[in-house]
């Protein structure tokens, strides 16, 4: 990555939920490519982590008056705000019939609306010089997601927004979403068991694992970049070719594939 021009460099981009998991791997993916890399979350990254020297702003995203603040925040201290990658989000495990209102609420308000609350700070300032927002988006937004109900309409919902956006802010402003599937960070064996569990997941991927956290920077650094300045309201699919289909390891015949 480090030997690819990517046209990032001094680029200012803030990645929210930058200082863990997938979004650890964007804002190193990033930075590796020059760019300006600046983080927000509730909790700062470990010390001794691999961002913890990024430039971090503790905040709510569900605070819109926070969220303004902090844009401003950047815009004041480096000029300008190029690249947005919405990141911040993530579920816990909870059936649909047994969470409460509140907490499917919440949700939403994590996962999509606080998505929402970013992207139209950065369009605010992005609109006179230009600038690119990329949406982090999940697969359980476009097939059953059991135990994450809320989650996945939300993330159906991002998807669905960032087309609404892309036109609405065209031709200055381009805004797209990557479609990220199972990914390997270091909550994978919460998520999907032991490490016996994590290599059977691994296995019912076409691409035989699952994604690391750089996957996702890298291709979220490509839609941030001149190479792709003419995609806009795009859904990009990382996902190492999806679900094989159930019926396949269901069926008895012979011609399996």
């Amino acid at each position: 990555m480090t030997n690819i021009d990517l046209g990032l460099a001094g680029k200012v981009v803030l990645v929210t939920g930058g200082v863990r998991g997938v979004g650890a791997g964007i804002s190193t993916v990033f930075r590796e490519a020059g760019a300006v890399v600046i983080t927000c979350a509730r909790r700062p990254a470990e010390e001794g982590s691999d961002v913890a020297d990024l430039e971090f702003h503790s905040v709510d995203l569900r605070d819109a008056d926070a969220v303004r603040t902090m844009v401003d925040e950047i815009v004041e201290r480096h000029g300008r705000l190029d690249v947005v990658v919405n990141n911040a989000g993530g579920a816990p495990f909870a059936l649909a019939a047994d969470a409460s209102a509140n907490f499917h609420a919440k949700i939403v308000a994590l996962n999509l609306l606080s998505a929402l609350t970013v992207a139209q700070e950065a369009n605010r300032v992005m609109q006179p010089t230009g600038g690119s927002i990329i949406n982090i988006s999940s697969v359980s937004g476009h097939r059953p997601s059991p135990g994450t109900a809320s989650y996945g309409a939300a993330k159906a919902g991002v998807d669905s927004l960032t087309q609404s956006l892309a036109v609405e802010w065209a031709p200055a402003v381009r805004v797209n979403s990557v479609v990220v599937g199972p990914v390997k960070t270091e909550l994978a064996e919460m998520h999907y068991g032991d490490a016996e569990g994590v290599a059977a997941v691994d296995a019912t991927i076409p691409m035989g694992r699952m994604a690391e956290p750089r996957d996702v920077g890298r291709a979220a650094a490509f839609l941030a970049s001149p190479l792709a300045a003419y995609i806009t309201g795009a859904e990009l699919l990382v996902h190492g070719g999806g679900e094989k289909p159930a019926f396949l390891s269901a069926s008895t015949a012979d011609n399996k594939h």
